[in-house]
């Protein structure tokens, strides 16, 4: 496999072997870390981390990985980016292209990220946008494959609102990788009709199953994973809050949900999650709503079954081999 000088914007645009190839790379990556073997595979490369929206993990993974690779970095956050406001998205990408080895673009539209690919010269990383989350997905199949053994055959659940980058991620994934993809929400939440089409067609090819219910206790039985996001994503208005937790508290996973799921079902998110009052917005929203969580309780965090910390370390790991495989020639 020889993925040099490819962009990584959505998991459309590689094929299940190539994934397979991308997390078999990230094990090997993650051992040789453990074990405290150098690989400065990049070593003498530069990347720039273009940040329109902040994030702890994705900075983190980023930045440590390409520490890891022996390579330099720069972040650019919000209020330092000049990136479609005093200079064109496709200006920018010549630029910083000229200058650097790789991109990463964490931000808004997809069309964003995908015109730095279009003018950039080196590869270009999808560190989320809008409507996809790749270098997530990837941290979460790596997790599943370390807990189960495989991913073909998984039930995969994913609980809450299915519309944007993470429900949209999962899908495509699952289906490349041949999960059982479950989205359970009210109707409205469901993913893009277009999106779903696009999905069942590779999951026909792959054994996947798509299902898209409203249903907890239905979509909870017999599932290996049990996912949610938070209910009210970054940049979104405070007033969204309360239509949300009208919507969604059904969809809460809890411990009787949890109860549902095989017993040797995990539980998993992305992070952060609002699953106690200890953070600004979990204090002030669970005090103007009078709840203790939100989309997952306290209790199913902390639990045994949860798997998320073990997931966000992946986020590292994963980062790493995507940075390898398109910065440099097959390992």
């Amino acid at each position: 496999m020889n993925l040099k000088g490819r962009d990584f914007l959505t998991l459309l645009d590689y094929t299940p072997r190539e994934i397979s190839k991308l997390l078999d790379l990230a094990a090997d990556l993650k051992a040789k870390k453990k074990a405290g073997i150098p690989h400065e595979f990049c070593r003498g490369k530069n990347i720039v981390l273009i940040f329109e929206k902040t994030s702890t993990r994705t900075r983190s993974s980023f930045e440590v990985a390409a520490h890891d690779l022996g390579m330099g970095v720069t972040y650019l956050d919000p209020g330092v980016s000049q990136i479609g406001k005093k200079e064109s998205i496709a200006d920018t990408a010549r630029v910083l292209s000229s200058i650097y080895d790789g991109i990463e673009y964490r931000g808004y539209g997809q069309e964003i990220v995908e015109e730095l690919a279009l003018y950039s010269k080196v590869p270009v990383w999808n560190g989320l946008t809008n409507e996809y989350h790749p270098t997530q997905i990837l941290a979460d199949f790596l997790t599943i494959r370390e807990h189960f053994g495989r991913l073909e055959g998984i039930n995969f659940v994913y609980m809450g609102d299915a519309r944007y980058n993470m429900g949209n991620s999962l899908m495509i994934g699952c289906a490349k990788m041949g999960l059982n993809f479950t989205a359970c929400a009210p109707e409205k939440y469901f993913p893009d009709p277009a999106l779903v089409e696009k999905c069942r067609a590779i999951a026909a090819e792959t054994g996947a199953t798509l299902r898209f219910c409203t249903d907890p206790d239905e979509a909870a039985k017999d599932a290996d994973v049990i996912c949610t996001d938070v209910w009210v994503s970054m940049g979104e208005p405070v007033e969204v809050w309360a239509q949300r937790i009208n919507d969604l508290a059904p969809y809460q996973v809890n411990s009787e949900l949890m109860a549902k799921a095989r017993p040797t079902a995990v539980f998993m998110h992305c992070l952060p999650a609002y699953h106690n009052r200890k953070t600004v917005i979990g204090r002030e929203m669970g005090e103007r709503f009078n709840r203790d969580s939100m989309e997952v309780t306290e209790e199913v965090f902390e639990s045994e079954q949860s798997i998320v910390f073990q997931e966000a370390e992946n986020r590292m790991h994963t980062i790493k081999a995507v940075m390898t495989a398109t910065l440099v020639a097959a390992h």
